[in-house]
C-alpha cells in the first residue's frame, strides 16, 4: 500500500496547467418539484444548426458537467424518459459557466415518443470498439449468447475445437459487466450457451484494449453487458423463452426453455439489485472422422462416425447492492453463484478397413458412453469508489474471491466386433474428475485528470490461484473396479501475478494521444504429484500501448494503436494427464507450455457511421492444439503445443444504409490472410498461409401496428488455423419477428436460426503423418420463442458497471 500511496502523491504532484482556450460547462438538471432527475440525457447542440457536439448524462444529484467547449452559441437538448423533451433558448459561451436549473416537465405520453425515437442500432461503431445492442434485437430473441456472438462482426465460434475467435484470432477475454469470467474453452462456451440473450442489453467488442485492462488475451476484450433500468424506485422484467431445434437424423428432444426475473429497487442512497435464472437445454452433434495410418506394411483406414446428445438444467442468481455514503464515495458488495448439470450421451461406431499383405479385413468398434457434469461457481466481491472533485479525479478498489468446482462422472463401454460381426473383446473403464479452483484477487485503480486536456491514469493489482485436479480412472477387469495407476493423476498448479500499469493521455485541437505501460511479474508452479513432475516459472513482462486519434473534421477521424498482449496456458491444458475420449482418440495436457505474446497494430478510418480498418498482429509461441498420430497403436493423441510464429493481416469495412425511414440495413465485411509457420512440428517444419473472408449483414424493418421484422445473413469462407484448415464455407440466414403491446410493456418474439441448415464444419488436418478429415454437424437450426413483460417504474437505476480483480485470470480455469 505505501507503493500505491507513493503513486498517488506523485501524480496529484504532476499538475500542471496548459493554457487552452476552451469552457467548462455545468448546471443541473430538476422536476416540477425541483428534485434532481439523476441520469437524464444532456445533449449539446451547436446553434443555429442544432448538430450535435457532445452528449453525456447527469449524475446522482441531478448534475451534468462537459469540459472541452470551444467558444461559441449552444443550445442544451434534454431528454429522460416519463418526461417532455426541453430544448434550451441559445447562449454565447466563451468563458466557464454554471448555467441555472433546467426543470423537466413530466408527460406520460412522452415515454412512447422517446422510446421509439431512441431505438439504437443493433450494431455501433466507437471509437475504440464495436456495440451489438441485443436488447433491441428480434432476431437474437430466444437465443444463447453464444448464438448471438456467433451472428457478430468479426466473431467466429469454432465449434470443433469449443473456441471463441475475434478477427479470426483466438484467445479473446470474455467479460460479463466488465468482470472476466473465469471459464474457458468448452467450458466458456457451455456458460455462454446456458446464459438467455434476454438477459443481455448489449455486447462490446474491444480488438485494442489499452494498459488499464490485463494483458491476458490476445484477440482483445469481449464484454458482455447485462440488462440495466434508469432512475428511483422499483421495477423489474420477467421473460420466458422456449425453442426447438430442427435437424434431420437427430433425437426428438432438442428442445430448451428458460425463465429470467431482474428486479432493482433504488431509494435514498441505496441501490439494490438482483436476478435470477432457471434454463434447460438439449444440443445433438453428429460428427464424422476419416483417417488413414502406414506402419511395418499395415495400411488402415478408419471412418468413426460420433452421435452425442448433450442435456442440462442449469440455475444463475446475483444480488448486490451499493451505498452512496456521499455524492463522492460509494461502497458496493455483489454476490454471484450459479450451477449447471450436464449429462451427456455418446454413441461411437468405428469401421476400421486393414490391407496388408493384399488381405483385406474389416473390423468395428461400438462404444457407449456416458457423463454427468455438475458444475458450481460462486463469486464475491467488494469495492469502493471515490470521487475527489467533479473533474473526473477518482479512485477505486476492489477485493474479489471467486471459487469454481468441476466434477466429471463417465464411463466408457467399448465392444470389438470382427469382420463377420462377433464379439472378440470388450472393454469397461469409468473415470472421476474433481476440478477445484480458488482465487484471490485485490486492485486499486486512479485516474487524475491534470487539467482539461490531459490526464494520468495508474493502478496496481494482485491475485493468487491455486487450482486442484484430482483424475481417478478405473478399469473393470475379473470382476472389479480396479484403479489405473497410469492413467489416475493428481495435478496442483499455483499462480501469482502482481501488476502495476500508468496511462497518459493528452488532447490537442486535432489530436489525441494516449500513452501506456503495464507490468506484470508471474511466478506459476504446477505439480503433477501422481508422475513427480514439476515445472516451476519465474519472469517479468512489459505491455506498452499506444493509441493516436486524428479528427481531420467533424465528420472524419483516423485512428493510429499498438498494443502489445499476452495469453497464459490456461489450468486444464497445463495438467499432463491424458484424457480418454475413445479406444483409439485421447486428449492430453502439456505442463511445459509456454505463454503466447502478441504485438497487435490497427490504423482505422472512420466517416460518420462508415468505418474501415487495417490490422497486423503478430504473434510467438502460439498456443494451439496438435494431433499426434502412432502409426504402430493407430492411437492419436490431441495435445497443446506453442507453434512458432502465427502472423494476421486483415481488413475490415462496416457501412449501414438507410434504405427508407422504415428500413435499415447494418453491413460488415472482412478480408484477412493467416500464415503459420515453426521450424520442427512433430520432426519436421511447418508452414501454411490461406486468404480468407467472411460478410455479416442484418436488416430491420418497422411496420405498422408496433410490428418489427429483422433478417440476418453471415458468410465465412474456408480458412485455415494452425495446422488445421476448414474446407467449406459457413453461413446462415436468420429472421425474426416481433409485436409489441401494452404500450410495448410486452413483447411477443419469434425468430428462427440458420433457415436453410447450412451452417456446419468440414475441414482437415494435413501435415507429417497425420492425414485426417472432420465433418462437424450440430444443433444449429432452431425455431424460437420469447415472451417479456417490463414492470414497475421503467426509469430504475440499476447498479454500476464495473471492473472487478479478477481481470486477466477468469479465462483459464477449463480446457
Amino acid at each position: 500500500m505505501k507503493i500505491l500511496f507513493t503513486l498517488i502523491a506523485c501524480l496529484l504532484a504532476c499538475g500542471a496547467s496548459f493554457a487552452q482556450k476552451i469552457n467548462k460547462l455545468s448546471g443541473k438538471v430538476v422536476d416540477e418539484k425541483g428534485q434532481a432527475l439523476p441520469f437524464a440525457v444532456v445533449r449539446i447542440l451547436n446553434s443555429p444548426d442544432t448538430t450535435v457536439v457532445k452528449s453525456g448524462s447527469t449524475n446522482v444529484d441531478g448534475e451534468f458537467i462537459f469540459e472541452q467547449l470551444k467558444d461559441g452559441n449552444y443550445q442544451l437538448l434534454i431528454s429522460m424518459m416519463g418526461y417532455k423533451v426541453k430544448k434550451t433558448a441559445a447562449f454565447a459561451l466563451n468563458a466557464d459557466l454554471r448555467m441555472t436549473d433546467v426543470t423537466l416537465t413530466s408527460d406520460a405520453k412522452q415515454l412512447k415518443e422517446v422510446s421509439v425515437q431512441g431505438r439504437k442500432p443493433y450494431i455501433e461503431h466507437q471509437m475504440d470498439k464495436t456495440v451489438l445492442n441485443v436488447e433491441n434485437s428480434i432476431v437474437s430473441s430466444g437465443s444463447t449468447a453464444l448464438e448471438v456472438l456467433e451472428k457478430a462482426p468479426g466473431v467466429q465460434v469454432d465449434r470443433q475445437s469449443e473456441q471463441i475467435k475475434l478477427n479470426n484470432k483466438s484467445g479473446v477475454t470474455i467479460m460479463i459487466d466488465g468482470k472476466t469470467n473465469m471459464l474457458s474453452g468448452a467450458d466458456i462456451t457451455t456458460l455462454l450457451g446456458n446464459m438467455s440473450s434476454e438477459q443481455i442489453a448489449t455486447i462490446e467488442l474491444i480488438t485494442n484494449p489499452s494498459s488499464k485492462y490485463d494483458a491476458s488475451g490476445n484477440a482483445g476484450i469481449i464484454n458482455i453487458k447485462l440488462k440495466r433500468n434508469k432512475a428511483f424506485g422499483t421495477n423489474g422484467v420477467v421473460s420466458f423463452n422456449g425453442g426447438q431445434g430442427i435437424m434431420p437424423d437427430s433425437p426428438n428432444d432438442l428442445a430448451r426453455a428458460g425463465i429470467n426475473l431482474n428486479l432493482n429497487h433504488r431509494e435514498g442512497k441505496w441501490n439494490i439489485f438482483g436476478n435470477g435464472t432457471a434454463a434447460r437445454k438439449s444440443n445433438f452433434n453428429n460428427t464424422v472422422v476419416d483417417r488413414t495410418t502406414l506402419a511395418n506394411g499395415l495400411s488402415s483406414a478408419f471412418n468413426q462416425n460420433f452421435d452425442r446428445t448433450n442435456k442440462g438444467v442449469g440455475f444463475q442468481a446475483k444480488f448486490g447492492a451499493d451505498y452512496y455514503t456521499s455524492e463522492k464515495t460509494v461502497f458496493g458488495v455483489m454476490v454471484d453463484a450459479n450451477t449447471v448439470n450436464t449429462k451427456l450421451n455418446n454413441f461411437s461406431n468405428t469401421f476400421i478397413r486393414e490391407v496388408q499383405s493384399n488381405v483385406t479385413t474389416n473390423n468395428t468398434v461400438l462404444q457407449d458412453a456416458y457423463s454427468k457434469s455438475p458444475a458450481n461457481n460462486l463469486t464475491a466481491n467488494f469495492n469502493i469508489k471515490h470521487d475527489f472533485d467533479k473533474s473526473g479525479k477518482n479512485i477505486t478498489f476492489d477485493a474479489d474471491y471467486s471459487n469454481f468446482n468441476n466434477k466429471k462422472d463417465e464411463e466408457f463401454n467399448a465392444r470389438y466386433l470382427n469382420q463377420g460381426g462377433q464379439q472378440t473383446n470388450a472393454t469397461l473403464l469409468r473415470n472421476n474428475t474433481d476440478a477445484n479452483i480458488d482465487i484471490f484477487a485485490a486492485k486499486t485503480d486512479l485516474t487524475l485528470p491534470i487539467n482539461k486536456t490531459m490526464k494520468f491514469e495508474a493502478g496496481l493489482k494482485s491475485s493468487y490461484v491455486v487450482t486442484h485436479n484430482d483424475f481417478l480412472s478405473e478399469q473393470f477387469l475379473s470382476g472389479a473396479w480396479q484403479n489405473d495407476l497410469e492413467k489416475s493423476n493428481n495435478f496442483i498448479y499455483k499462480e501469482n501475478i502482481n501488476a502495476a500499469y500508468v496511462n497518459f493521455g493528452k488532447e490537442w485541437k486535432v489530436w489525441q494521444v494516449q500513452l501506456g505501460l503495464r507490468a506484470e511479474h508471474t511466478h506459476s508452479n504446477g505439480n503433477s504429484i501422481t508422475s513427480n513432475k514439476e515445472v516451476d516459472r519465474n519472469y517479468l513482462s512489459l505491455f506498452p500501448t499506444a493509441f493516436v486519434n486524428q479528427k481531420l473534421n467533424e465528420n472524419n477521424n483516423i485512428r493510429y494503436s499498438y498494443s502489445r498482449r499476452v495469453d497464459r496456458p490456461n489450468y486444464q491444458q497445463l495438467n499432463p494427464f491424458a484424457f480418454y475420449m475413445d479406444p483409439y482418440a485421447v486428449d492430453q495436457g502439456n505442463p511445459y507450455l509456454k505463454p503466447q505474446f502478441t504485438d497487435n497494430f490497427e490504423i482505422g478510418y472512420s466517416h460518420k457511421e462508415v468505418s474501415f480498418s487495417v490490422n497486423y498482429a503478430n504473434t510467438r509461441d502460439l498456443i494451439t492444439q496438435i494431433s499426434q498420430q502412432d502409426e504402430v497403436t493407430r492411437i492419436v493423441n490431441v495435445i497443446r503445443q506453442n507453434l512458432g510464429r502465427a502472423q494476421y493481416y486483415s481488413a475490415n469495412l462496416y457501412f449501414p444504409i438507410k434504405i427508407a425511414k422504415w428500413w435499415n440495413m447494418q453491413n460488415n465485411a472482412s478480408l484477412y490472410y493467416n500464415k503459420f509457420s515453426d521450424g520442427n512440428i512433430e520432426g519436421a517444419a511447418y508452414s501454411a498461409g490461406k486468404w480468407a473472408y467472411n460478410f455479416n449483414t442484418s436488416q430491420s424493418f418497422i411496420l405498422p401496428d408496433n410490428f418489427t421484422v429483422e433478417l440476418s445473413f453471415w458468410y465465412n469462407s474456408p480458412k485455415v488455423y494452425g495446422v488445421e484448415q476448414t474446407l467449406i464455407p459457413q453461413y446462415a440466414l436468420n429472421a425474426g419477428v416481433q409485436k409489441s403491446l401494452l404500450n410495448k410493456k410486452l413483447k411477443l418474439r419469434l425468430n428462427m436460426d440458420d433457415i436453410f441448415l447450412t451452417n456446419y464444419w468440414k475441414g482437415a488436418l494435413d501435415y507429417q503423418n497425420v492425414n485426417l478429415r472432420v465433418t462437424n454437424h450440430y444443433t444449429s437450426r432452431r425455431a424460437n420463442v420469447s415472451i417479456s413483460y417490463a414492470f414497475g417504474n421503467q426509469n430504475v437505476k440499476s447498479a454500476r458497471s464495473r471492473n472487478t480483480a479478477t481481470d486477466d485470470i477468469k479465462g483459464r480455469a477449463g480446457g
